[in-house]
């Protein structure tokens, strides 16, 4: 963390991201946080909803307001039964009630600053639907539940992981690798985040997007760690490619 931290403070960064799993269960995240926010003009922090409710940090979401961090979270669907399917037993009404908690704080509300953003990923081996008719579905569906959030994005889901394990389980694999190719998208590939983006692992090694560092694909011809780099890294370095990439421009791509 304290890498991070004086890395950022060496180089101007307009936004500084920082993911999971759930960073909420990090003992040392209100450190990384406080330290992160003087350093960039935008400070997000990705949050696993259910792991909000943390009794060890019970304080979390008004340290987050303090700070003034915008706050992504993943929220699978806006139907109860499937939510649960994907996440587990008793995930949506957990979820809903850090929702209004955050509410109640100013997140996601018209007149307040504090942003809150969902993401939706699809259920299965299909990409999603069109992202401004799946916001106003989620912002309706959600403002029944008395919630309301910022921005929803939607992503097509990356074949990795847990998920890559289900596609060549249940065969889905070549279909959906042919369906995520067949969408590609050029013009998305100029914008991509790997193309502007400094990715670090928890033990502060250099990758081009979080995807290639869940496969080992680090960044550059030699694995450096962040506490080496002066500067930005060089401009024109290759950046490591695989059948995941196409997630990432297929439609309206990972921007």
């Amino acid at each position: 963390m304290d890498d991070v931290i004086n890395y950022a403070s060496r180089v101007a960064f307009d936004t500084i991201d920082i993911t999971g799993g759930a960073p909420e269960l990090n003992p040392h995240i209100k450190h990384l946080i406080q330290n992160l926010a003087k350093l960039t003009k935008k400070l997000i922090v990705r949050t696993n909803l259910v792991a909000l409710h943390n009794k060890r940090q019970p304080e979390l979401m008004e340290f987050y307001k303090d700070v003034g961090v915008t706050l992504v979270a993943s929220l699978p669907s806006t139907n109860a039964s499937q939510a649960d399917s994907q996440r587990g037993n008793g995930v949506w009404e957990r979820s809903m009630a850090v929702l209004k908690e955050l509410n109640a704080l100013g997140y996601g509300v018209a007149e307040n600053s504090l942003e809150l953003d969902l993401v939706v990923n699809p259920a299965g081996a299909f990409l999603p639907g069109e992202q401004c008719q799946l916001e106003k579905k989620f912002k309706r569906d959600l403002l029944r539940q008395g919630i309301s959030f910022t921005n929803l994005f939607s992503f097509a889901n990356v074949p990795l992981g847990r998920f890559l394990d289900w596609l060549k389980a249940s065969e889905n694999f070549d279909s959906y690798l042919t369906n995520l190719s067949g969408r590609f998208n050029p013009a998305a590939v100029e914008k991509l985040m790997c193309r502007s983006l400094i990715s670090v692992s928890w033990d502060g090694y250099l990758y081009d997007c979080d995807f290639n560092l869940g496969v080992g694909f680090h960044h550059g011809a030699v694995k450096t760690h962040i506490s080496e780099l002066q500067a930005l890294p060089d401009e024109g370095v290759l950046i490591p490619t695989g059948e995941h990439c196409y997630a990432c421009t297929a439609g309206s791509g990972f921007t």
